[in-house]
């Protein structure tokens, strides 16, 4: 398939899956709820960083998270008491539990009580062609409170090969803005063209099926062959093609 071929392939897909029917099944569903800036981005967050699995589970499981923050993300984390997170034992989604969840609440207190919030976090550490380092960035600044090593392990971190999946899914939804209401595009300081496509199972398949992508492993490395693909295809705003490869890969099974 010749470039322009596969441009309008995958922009007849983007235009059948970027739209608010795409919410009703979708994890997105969930910032979704909120008008205030900082809710929707702290339920993104937490909804993203448990967005692996069954869809249906995870959005059970972000339901869950929101029901114990009084469905008031921001107001909670800023004004809760050591004593109010006792109610979040017994909570788990997959290797997500209780204890992970309470440090999550501590180092985004941390965050907008010290740094500006998680945008300005970003914002400051990107740079002209990625939005990477700055990711690397916000994983160093939210474990720099005490913690249990293995809660590092739900915040990936590009410096060490991951594709960082779940995290560039949340920055897709917060700064990405689109015509069709799907994506917020509430971030307005950092560029969509330097956007990193949130890369699973799913996309990386139906990317090598489609020649955008030869690596094998979903790591870091392919990632950056992926990203190097779409904005050839799309400079200005690759990750919309997300919505493509993913709707091939779960709804198209292609």
């Amino acid at each position: 398939m010749i470039q322009s071929e596969l441009k309008e392939f995958l922009e007849s897909k983007v235009s059948i899956y970027n739209n608010p029917k795409f919410i009703e099944s979708d994890p997105i569903q969930i910032p979704h709820r909120y008008q205030l800036k900082e809710d929707i981005e702290i339920s993104a967050f937490l909804t993203a960083t448990i967005a692996w699995g069954n869809r249906k589970m995870i959005i059970k499981n972000a339901d869950r998270m929101m029901q114990l923050l009084s469905n008031s993300p921001f107001d909670f984390i800023m004004n809760h008491k050591d004593s109010d997170l006792d109610k979040f034992d017994g909570f788990v989604h997959r290797t997500f539990n209780a204890e992970d969840f309470k440090y999550f609440i501590k180092a985004l207190n941390n965050i907008y009580t010290n740094y500006g919030g998680m945008e300005s976090i970003f914002q400051k550490n990107v740079t002209q062609d990625s939005i990477q380092p700055a990711i690397h960035e916000f994983k160093q600044i939210f474990f720099s409170l005490d913690h249990q090593v293995r809660t590092q392990k739900h915040v990936g971190d590009p410096n060490k090969g991951s594709a960082c999946k779940r995290i560039n899914m949340m920055l897709r939804w917060l700064i990405r803005k689109d015509n069709s209401g799907v994506d917020f595009g509430i971030w307005k300081t950092i560029p969509s063209s330097i956007l990193s496509c949130p890369l699973d199972v799913h996309s990386g398949n139906v990317a090598r099926k489609l020649g955008v992508l030869t690596r094998k492993q979903n790591d870091a490395k392919a990632l950056l062959e992926l990203d190097t693909s779409l904005r050839k295809l799309d400079s200005m705003d690759p990750v919309k093609y997300d919505f493509a490869l993913f709707g091939l890969g779960v709804f198209e099974a292609f």
